[in-house]
C-alpha cells in the first residue's frame, strides 16, 4: 500500500531535553528517546523517570507524539525492574514503546497496555512472517532490518495486515553488524553494543599481523598503509523519501541519539523540507552542512558501502551560537529590541556574516554590528554592565548584535566554514 510522503511520520532523535525542542520545533512528527534503563545509547543524557513527565508534556504540548526505546539485551538480573519500569513510562504519558526483547515486549501488555508497540530494529524483523508474528502479539509497528532493500520492503507490505505500520531508517550512522547486533566491542573492551555501551569497533583501522612475524603488519585490503574495512558510511536517503513511501513505509526515522540539537534541528528540517516540498539543493546542502561521514544509500539499492580509507567526519559549516530571549541575558524584554541575544558556542567577530537557521525557515544571514558581551550576574546577583567586544569567544557567554529582523528563540547561527576531520 504506496503512501504519500506528506503522509508519513518523521520520527527524530531526542538524546536530551534540548534535541527534543530542537527537533518539535524544527518540524518532526515524533521523537523517539530513551530512560536511564533499558535504551541503546547509554552515553546520550537519556531521562531520568522524574524528568520524563516533562519532556512527554513538552513534546505533547507541541503536536509531536514521544516514542521510547526500551531495547537492549535485557539480563535476567534486570526483569525484575521491568514492571515498575514500564508503568513509570505509561504514567508519564509516553505513545509508544519501542521494544527488542520478546519477554519485555509480553511484559509490556500487561504494564504498560495504554502505550502503543513497536518492534526495534534489534529484532531485526526482514521479512513478512516476522512482521506478522509480532503483529500477532499486538504489534502496532515493526522497525524494519537495516538489511532490507527498497525492495524487500515493498513486498513485505504487500504480505502483511494493513493496519501493521512500518518503519524505516533514512539517515545517520550505520552499523555494520546485522541490525545492530555485533559481539565486536563486547569481545574486544567488555562494553557491549547489545546492551548500549558500544565503543564503535569497527570504525578503528586495522592491520593484518602474521604470527611468526610479530611486528611485521601487513594491510587487510591491497592499499598502503591500514584500512578501515568495516568502517560504515552514513545513511542519507533523503533524496529518496519517494520511493520509500510508495513501497508503504509509514515513518521515516533519523539515527543520531548521541547528537546535539544543532545537529537535530539541521537534519529534521532537511527531511521535512523533502517530505512536504520533494528533494531540492537546499536539502542537500543542509544535510553536507552538518558533521557526516561519507554518504551512502545503505542496503536499500544493493551492497552497502564502507569507508575504507579513514574514520572521520566533514562539514560545511559551524554551529557557532544559539538565538535565546534577552531575559537570558538578565535583561527586560524591552531592552532587547532590535537586537539579537545569542549563547556562544564557537568564536564570531564583530563584522562577520552568519547564516540563520530557523524553524520553517531558510535563507536569512545576519551581519553582526555591535557585538556586545553581557556578563553573568555577580555574587550580588546583580548583572555587571555590558561591554562592547570585537569577538564572540567565551563559550556560553551571552552576546548581542543589532539585529532589524531578529529571528526567534530556539534559532540557531552558523558559519558556512568547510571542516573535516580523522578520528584517528
Amino acid at each position: 500500500m504506496a503512501r504519500s510522503t506528506s503522509d508519513m511520520e518523521l520520527l527524530a532523535p531526542a538524546g536530551g531535553m534540548e534535541q527534543l525542542l530542537a527537533a518539535c520545533r524544527f518540524g518532526a512528527d515524533a521523537v523517539y528517546l530513551a530512560a536511564q534503563q533499558f535504551g541503546m545509547r547509554a552515553r546520550a543524557a537519556n531521562f531520568s523517570l522524574e524528568e520524563l513527565p516533562h519532556a512527554v508534556s513538552a513534546a505533547h504540548a507541541a503536536g509531536v507524539a514521544v516514542h521510547l526505546a526500551c531495547n537492549t539485551m535485557i539480563s535476567e538480573e534486570e526483569v525484575a525492574a521491568l514492571p515498575p519500569f514500564l508503568e513509570a513510562v505509561q504514567d508519564a504519558g509516553v505513545d509508544a514503546l519501542i521494544i527488542g526483547d520478546r519477554g519485555a515486549f509480553a511484559m509490556a501488555r500487561t504494564y504498560a497496555p495504554r502505550c502503543s508497540l513497536h518492534v526495534s530494529t534489534q529484532a531485526s524483523v526482514a521479512n513478512s512472517e516476522a512482521a506478522k508474528a509480532w503483529h500477532a502479539e499486538g504489534a502496532q509497528r515493526v522497525v524494519c532490518a537495516r538489511e532490507m532493500t527498497l525492495h524487500d520492503i515493498a513486498r513485505m507490505r504487500e504480505r502483511i495486515p494493513d493496519d501493521l505500520e512500518i518503519e524505516a531508517f533514512v539517515h545517520g550512522a550505520q552499523c555494520m553488524a546485522v541490525s545492530g547486533r555485533c559481539l565486536i566491542s563486547s569481545y574486544l573492551t567488555g562494553r557491549s553494543g547489545n546492551r548500549g555501551a558500544c565503543t564503535q569497533p569497527c570504525r578503528w583501522s586495522y592491520a593484518l599481523e602474521e604470527e611468526k612475524r610479530p611486528g611485521v603488519h601487513f594491510p587487510v585490503e591491497e592499499d598502503a598503509g591500514n584500512t578501515f574495512i568495516m568502517n560504515a558510511k552514513d545513511l542519507n536517503m533523503a533524496a529518496h523519501v519517494h520511493e520509500l513511501a510508495s513501497a508503504g513505509v509509514d515513518a521515516v526515522k533519523i539515527e543520531g541519539r548521541n547528537k546535539k540539537a544543532f545537529y537535530v534541528a539541521s537534519v529534521v528540517a532537511a527531511y521535512r523540507r523533502a517530505l512536504d516540498e520533494g528533494y531540492s539543493p537546499e536539502v542537500e546542502r543542509e544535510l553536507l552542512g552538518v558533521s557526516h561521514r561519507p554518504y551512502s544509500t545503505g542496503f536499500y539499492f544493493g551492497a552497502p558501502e564502507q569507508a575504507t580509507d579513514f574514520d572521520g567526519y566533514e562539514q560545511q559549516t559551524m554551529h557557532v551560537a544559539d538565538v535565546v530571549s534577552p531575559q537570558a541575558a538578565g535583561l527586560d524584554a524591552r531592552a532587547g529590541a532590535g537586537r539579537l541575544f545569542a549563547v556562544c558556542r564557537n568564536r564570531f567577530s564583530e563584522g562577520e556574516e552568519l547564516e540563520v537557521l530557523a524553524p520553517r525557515r531558510g535563507g536569512q544571514v545576519v551581519c553582526v554590528r555591535g557585538l556586545t558581551w553581557h556578563p553573568d550576574a555577580d555574587a550580588s546577583g546583580c548583572y555587571p554592565a555590558p561591554q562592547a567586544v570585537p569577538a564572540a569567544n567565551r563559550s556560553l557567554g551571552v552576546y548581542s548584535f543589532s539585529c532589524e529582523e531578529v529571528p526567534a528563540p530556539g534559532s540557531f547561527l552558523r558559519t558556512r566554514t568547510y571542516r573535516r576531520s580523522a578520528r584517528h
